[in-house]
């Protein structure tokens, strides 16, 4: 990684440039964008589902800090899935290490993320949310987020070479873990059980949860992480990184034979 860091620079930048390249906000989009679908979420749900009234102090930095995890999450898997099959006039002709490409992905989704902080920022300060200085544990769920996020996308970028229908598998899969991520609602209120299964036992199985409840509860509450919640969110970092790399690694040769 450290001999291909010239690469893996110029690669995010390529992206944000062709990402901003004919809007006349340019990077401000990536502050309003999240502006502007909070304030759409919290007209929607804080009407359809009295999130007001549920217990939810600062409803907008709630969904907020739900919201740009979750955006970030799918931002990265979903762009590194097509990235070796982008990639390959280039791997056919030089010899670039695969993984770049979906590490890249990655890379460019957390700049992204990064911008948008600011538009939480702004929400905290106009809904005069106070400041906490566990702040800076804040740091862990999103590098291990990123570790997780980095080996679901090694995972489905050659999965995606070998099998198209991924892509669209994905789209669905990821709309339905939006809802069992927790971003609109207090887990507490879903008593309800699916197919016999509790609904909050059902939240508690995705990681994704856990990486924004510890990023709720060192931003927005002000308590320091849990072990238990450090440890989860480290293991689901590790064994997606495992898993990730070494589909990725026992596959890589045969990509070329399917781009």
């Amino acid at each position: 990684m450290w001999r291909y860091r010239y690469l893996l620079y110029n690669l995010v930048s390529r992206d944000f440039k062709l990402k901003y390249r004919r809007s006349v906000l340019g990077v401000v989009w990536s502050v309003l964008n999240p502006l502007l679908m909070c304030l759409v979420y919290w007209a929607v749900f804080s009407s359809l589902m009295d999130m007001r009234g549920s217990g939810i102090d600062n409803f907008p930095v709630f969904l907020m800090c739900g919201q740009l995890l979750f955006n970030f999450f799918n931002e990265a898997t979903s762009t590194s899935m097509s990235s070796i099959i982008s990639a390959a006039p280039l791997l056919k002709k030089v010899y670039i290490p695969k993984y770049i490409f979906p590490l890249e992905k990655c890379c460019f989704a957390m700049v992204n993320c990064v911008f948008s902080f600011v538009a939480l920022l702004l929400v905290m300060i106009f809904t005069g949310s106070p400041f906490h200085l566990t702040v800076i544990q804040a740091i862990y769920p999103l590098a291990t987020l990123f570790f997780f996020s980095l080996g679901v996308s090694l995972f489905l970028a050659a999965g995606t070479v070998f099998f198209r229908d991924i892509q669209h598998i994905w789209s669905v899969f990821v709309t339905a873990l939006l809802y069992f991520s927790a971003i609109f609602y207090d887990p507490a209120q879903m008593t309800f059980s699916i197919g016999g299964f509790n609904m909050q036992q059902v939240i508690s199985i995705n990681p994704i949860y856990w990486y924004i409840t510890g990023f709720r509860r060192t931003v927005m509450w002000g308590e320091a992480l849990r072990p238990g919640m450090i440890l989860v969110c480290g293991l689901c970092a590790i064994v997606s990184m495992v898993v990730g790399a070494l589909v990725f690694r026992r596959t890589q040769d045969r990509f070329v034979l399917h781009i």
